[in-house]
């Protein structure tokens, strides 16, 4: 019974790994052949429902951290994880105007194959207690083009979408209020772009100080 514990979170992060990456393989599958057959205009209609529902499952790998479930610091998945469900529900679900955007393929792309690596290679670790040398390679190296594609179509789609935050004033508190409180979504996407200054290369210095350890690793063995 002692080795229970461990065996059932090997289980549950075995399943949970490979259900997210059958929903980011949809993802791309479906960005892909949107893309190839009609155009980047269609490619949000195309994968909404699969990315919202692979992006927002990304929610549990905050818990995960927070009850010693896997390793990673929050400080680094909180962060990543916050932004993506920013951009999936605060930006291109809530404002229709920018889901034709042509960012939102380059977006949804790098996004896709980043963490389909990212899943399978977790995936198989917790699975068969290994991953191949060639998928710890992906694992630790397709960051370094994937995640400034990523970062780049982030941004561009947060300043696309202003115009039309402001407009709408959604998801905006004014006074006065019976909490007394204002709100204006308007500057908080400004403020969101401001934090990806200093924000992403931080976290890019942090990926490249993993991918050094673990390929210096995996070399040694």
């Amino acid at each position: 019974m002692a080795g229970f514990p461990s065996l059932l979170r090997r289980v549950y992060l075995t399943l949970y790994n490979w259900t997210v990456f059958a929903g980011w393989l949809q993802v791309l599958y479906f960005a892909v052949i949107t893309l190839k057959d009609s155009g980047h205009q269609n490619v949000y209609n195309a994968v909404q429902r699969p990315l919202q529902l692979a992006q927002s499952a990304a929610v549990l790998e905050i818990l995960h951290g927070l009850v010693g479930l896997v390793r990673s610091p929050i400080t680094a998945t909180l962060p990543q994880i916050s932004s993506r469900l920013f951009l999936t529900w605060g930006i291109l679900w809530s404002f229709p105007e920018i889901q034709s955007h042509v960012l939102v393929s380059s977006l949804v792309i790098s996004w896709s194959i980043t963490e389909i690596i990212r899943y399978s290679f977790f995936g198989m670790k917790e699975a068969l207690g290994f991953a191949p040398s060639w998928l710890l390679w992906l694992r630790y190296s397709t960051f370094t083009v994937l995640y400034p594609c990523g970062i780049t179509s982030e941004v561009g789609l947060v300043y696309a979408a202003l115009p039309y935050i402001k407009k709408s004033e959604l998801y905006c508190l004014r006074m006065p209020n019976k909490w007394n409180f204002s709100f204006d979504y308007f500057y908080a996407s400004i403020l969101v772009l401001a934090i990806y200054v200093p924000g992403s290369p931080h976290l890019y210095g942090y990926m490249l100080g993993q991918r050094k350890k673990a390929l210096s690793k995996s070399k040694r063995e």
